[in-house]
């Protein structure tokens, strides 16, 4: 793609966005989304970032994304990538902030970096470079494969330390005076100083909350829908989550009248976002006034044993055709493993509520290849979907457990590729006729159980498989040599701190 074909694409898109922060400063950063246009703009995380600098005297972000031809493993990088607001390259900065939500983006991460012609390793970098700095989800679990490339890695919200970050950047008068100072800051791992050894995970203020994005944009995954937070945290305790209520000192739950108050009129899309958006105690009220404005709801996550009468007749009043909840485990003894509260009367409630409100199918989203499971687990599942299709088309979506660092299946083995296909391969064939199945890769479900699991030299391979051409084959080869990619790892517990402690 052309220069001036980037910078139409570029201007097309600021032409469709509502909400946007138009500001100059002195101290310019680069704000960058390691996965295409699409995807970051649906990002709450990432847009409270954009927010939180652009609020900030005397600092401005400029956003920067992957480009959409890179989402890809195999596919090369494009001319030196430029930032939307200036259309200024990356080098031209002296701060790059990524926003990294999970373990595959950091192949996003290294593309722009290279693409940007900056040296992408962190030890290769000095003064007349951009100063790299890191946060997102990622930091919840394990930044560490990160480590390899980031200066600085701001851990858990950074809502407000982000800026406090920056400020740091933007006074030291030296790259070294720059990293000691960080050092010192709590939640921020400074890779150089810390080695392996990370801080705790960063709780904002509650007084912060919540988190709601500026801008809105047709060409968003969440077309033209104002993002808002209905809580921080979660209540739970599933063994498989890195957001469970030990990880971040639970939930923080925002008021119904607050996150009513905070949506903008106009706004004839709104999503929920929340880790357990459904646990919320308004949640109910929350939907049905935004669908007596007029608004089509989106909500993030939807719990089975919450899903009520009063509930979903709210969700269909506001546009929902389909209802997506977590089956989680592929039997009920899975489920008790991962200590998910859903039973089979909670689904087949779910089931009959779909029906009776009118709506056009059930959405299961599972796993499969938990520890300990067995094809007679899938076996249940199988019975169980089928009984649950003679109430109301069903489909599933399926993903391959990742065994997380900070969860307590931190350690636990990947079930492997070919037993991750077996299954899927009995699910499909046990239910063909009866439900839609879709499921997503297990060959980079592995590629990620690695990352989730490793360190710095899990990261350096990600760089050698890029640079061999970035496909399946490449990140096999280049996690072989280090003889550890399917070996478990150390439990990572990181305590929760506030972030003015």
């Amino acid at each position: 793609m052309s220069r001036a074909n980037t910078a139409a694409i570029i201007r097309r898109r600021m032409a469709g966005e509502v909400g946007r922060i138009e500001k100059q400063a002195p101290f310019r950063v680069a704000l960058a989304y390691p996965s295409p246009y699409r995807a970051g703009m649906s990002s709450l995380g990432f847009l409270q970032i954009y927010k939180a600098i652009q609020n900030e005297p005397g600092m401005s972000c400029e956003r920067a994304f992957l480009a959409d031809e890179d989402e890809g493993g195999g596919h090369r990088a494009p001319e030196v990538p430029v930032t939307y607001e200036g259309l200024r390259p990356l080098s031209d900065f002296p701060v790059i902030a990524f926003s990294v939500a999970y373990e595959l983006e950091l192949a996003g991460v290294i593309r722009l970096l290279q693409a940007a012609g900056l040296p992408v390793l962190r030890e290769e970098r000095d003064h007349r470079h951009p100063f790299i700095l890191a946060g997102g989800p990622l930091t919840f679990s394990n930044p560490l494969p990160l480590a390899a490339f980031a200066d600085a890695i701001i851990m858990g919200e950074a809502d407000s330390l982000a800026v406090d970050v920056l400020r740091v950047l933007r006074e030291a008068p030296s790259r070294n005076d720059a990293l000691d100072s960080l050092a010192r800051i709590p939640h921020v791992f400074v890779p150089s100083h810390h080695g392996s050894n990370m801080p705790g995970i960063a709780q904002c203020d509650d007084d912060l909350l919540p988190a709601w994005a500026p801008i809105r944009t047709p060409e968003a995954e969440l077309s033209n829908m104002f993002l808002i937070e209905t809580e921080r945290g979660c209540s739970r305790g599933c063994t498989y989550c890195v957001m469970r209520r030990s990880t971040n000192g639970g939930m923080r739950i925002v008021p119904k009248e607050r996150i009513i108050e905070l949506i903008p009129e106009d706004a004839r899309r709104v999503g929920l976002v929340g880790a357990a958006v459904s646990d919320h105690p308004k949640i109910a009220e929350i939907v049905r006034t935004l669908a007596e404005r007029g608004a089509e709801v989106g909500l993030s996550s939807l719990r089975p044993d919450r899903l009520t009468d009063e509930f979903v007749g709210a969700l269909k009043i506001a546009g929902y055709r389909t209802l997506t909840t977590a089956m989680d485990g592929t039997s009920e003894r899975v489920r008790e493993t991962l200590e998910r509260r859903a039973r089979p009367r909670h689904l087949e409630r779910c089931a009959e509520l779909a029906r009776k409100h009118g709506m056009d199918r059930l959405k299961l989203y599972l796993m499969v290849g938990v520890p300990g499971e067995t094809d007679a687990d899938v076996d249940e599942c199988v019975a169980f979907v089928t009984q649950l299709s003679r109430i109301i088309p069903v489909a599933l979506g399926i993903a391959p457990f990742c065994p997380k660092r900070n969860t307590p299946l931190a350690g636990a083995p990947f079930a492997g590729i070919n037993v991750v296909n077996d299954r899927l391969d009995r699910l499909r064939r046990g239910l063909r006729g009866r439900a839609d199945v879709r499921a997503t890769s297990a060959r980079w479900a592995w590629v990620e159980a690695v990352l989730a699991q490793g360190g710095e030299p899990e990261g350096r391979a990600v760089l050698e498989a890029i640079q061999e051409g970035g496909s399946f084959a490449h990140y096999q080869r280049a996690f072989s040599k280090l003889n550890l990619a399917s070996a478990p790892r150390q439990r990572r517990n990181l305590a929760v701190v506030s972030a003015g402690s």
